[in-house]
């Protein structure tokens, strides 16, 4: 499983690394990206879940593989 921040839609919330703080990395101004290039680590695939039901501007994307 991957996740992908859509970076157009990100608003800077937050939520996402509040959720899952491994999975996903801040810019400067608080943006959100996807760490370890997307992957999400075995045993945190409900937390990438999480982190996309939380996202108000619905910036974050699973990826199935």
């Amino acid at each position: 499983m991957k996740i992908r921040v859509i970076e157009d839609n990100c608003q800077g919330h937050n939520r996402c690394k509040a959720i899952a703080p491994d999975l996903f990395d801040l810019d400067e101004i608080g943006n959100a990206s996807a760490a370890n290039d997307g992957v999400v680590p075995p045993g945190q695939e409900e937390m990438a879940r999480l982190a996309v039901e939380n996202c108000p501007e619905f910036a974050i994307e699973i990826i199935e593989e």
